[in-house]
């Protein structure tokens, strides 16, 4: 029931995120729609799977975000500033795009089994292993995070796991957050990434340890 609520109160945030760094021209939707597509079926794929696991397993999932906080403590650059060139480089971005459309996958079937940090392994992924540049790498995470919420909460949604009360009321502040924060990463880009990534990490393992 968590689970499904918490993708009811993501994904009009991750709207809202979208739009901001659309207008603001950071998102490659090149890049982005084929790699949300890839996103939004393996979130289903994982949420049909969360549905049919027990929640102790589930749980002891927080394993991930220490790793997850070493990466960003080791990565000092986290991505840099901007996306390099590969006009002149077909296959370096034939690789790159298949590269993406297997990553997506993976991490949208992890945010409909479990989902804490997705975004921020989406940004850790696009940057570090597709090199992608910061504004970039955020704001196609925010598509690709979007495709996968939706995904799985279509099917949290048939499985009947979806509070719509506490859901809509998380929704209002998570798109005040997501406007504030997006407009944020725009204008600082690299500067507020990092240290925003590990308050997040943060309080994820806090409160998880804490039940």
């Amino acid at each position: 029931m968590i689970l499904g609520t918490s993708k009811l109160s993501a994904f009009p945030g991750s709207i809202v995120a979208a739009l901001r760094f659309a207008k603001s021209g950071y998102i490659r939707f090149k890049l982005a729609l084929p790699w949300a597509a890839s996103a939004a079926l393996g979130a289903v794929g994982g949420a049909s799977l969360s549905l049919k696991t027990d929640e102790k397993l589930i749980r002891s999932l927080v394993v991930v975000l220490p790793v997850v906080a070493f990466y960003v403590l080791k990565n000092k650059e986290l991505g840099g500033g901007e996306t390099p060139d590969r006009s002149e480089d077909p296959d370096g971005f034939r690789r790159m795009f298949f590269t993406g459309l297997a990553v997506s996958f993976l991490i949208g079937g992890y945010d409909g089994f479990y989902g804490p940090g997705t975004g921020t392994f989406l940004i850790l992924v696009f940057t570090g292993l597709l090199k992608l540049g910061t504004r970039d790498a955020a704001g196609i995470s925010k598509v690709v995070n979007l495709s996968a919420d939706i995904g799985a909460l279509g099917t949290f949604f048939v499985g009947g796991k979806v509070d719509y009360a506490l859901g809509i009321a998380a929704a209002l502040f998570c798109m005040a957050g997501s406007y504030f924060g997006a407009g944020l990463v725009v204008n600082n880009g690299q500067k507020i990434v990092r240290p925003v990534v590990m308050g997040v990490l943060a309080l994820l393992f806090v409160k998880i340890l804490a039940g």
